[in-house]
């Protein structure tokens, strides 16, 4: 059993959680997500490490996506009459390196697959089988990327909280005004003082 398969599986077993059989083993540049359910405040540093790593990979390696290749409609001619340019890629939403608060997310994306519960995204921008299977895979990266960094959070810095309690005040303070200017303007109307 390779290294990371172990370690993956410990790591699934210390957090009571499932272990997908169908994952073979880590690539060496592709990073595992930390086990967190949703992003709070504790662990939102944890998660922001994990997404920056996950996006210098810029891709995904060929064999965490089930590819199939067809025939293609676009650029190419009698090329792709001929040839299976487009690629299709599929990989299950409860994969080992799609982060866990992500996946509902993920879910809600038109390229999610209900009976399936797996993500489908094609490609036939080329007329080159190779430079489709690379944009795919870039795709479904960027898709994967885009749905985890929604749901990562900034805390606040003290500069900025102390700026919005003082606008908190000005606002306050406007309201009160108006409403003020507002209860004069009532009070001259309804004066019962008529000469």
């Amino acid at each position: 059993m390779p290294l990371c398969l172990r370690a993956r599986l410990w790591q699934y077993m210390l957090h009571g959680q499932r272990f997908n059989s169908r994952f073979i083993h880590g690539p060496a540049n592709l990073p595992l997500p930390p086990l967190l359910d949703s992003v709070t405040l504790g662990h939102e540093k944890e998660a922001r490490s994990w997404l920056s790593s996950f996006r210098a990979a810029t891709t995904i390696p060929k064999h965490l996506a089930e590819l199939s290749f067809s025939r293609s409609s676009g650029p190419g001619g009698q090329n792709v009459n001929k040839l299976s340019t487009k690629v299709t890629a599929r990989c299950r939403v409860d994969a080992p390196w799609i982060p866990l608060w992500a996946q509902e997310n993920l879910m809600q994306s038109p390229y999610y697959v209900r009976s399936s519960h797996s993500l489908l995204m094609t490609s036939s921008a080329s007329r080159s089988q190779a430079s489709n299977v690379d944009d795919v895979l870039s795709k479904l990266h960027a898709l994967v990327a885009e749905s985890a960094a929604k749901l990562i959070t900034n805390s606040p810095t003290a500069e900025q909280r102390r700026r919005v309690a003082s606008f908190q005040k000005a606002d306050d303070a406007r309201r009160r005004m108006q409403k003020g200017k507002r209860s004069m303007i009532k009070k001259s109307r309804s004066s019962k003082h008529w000469d």
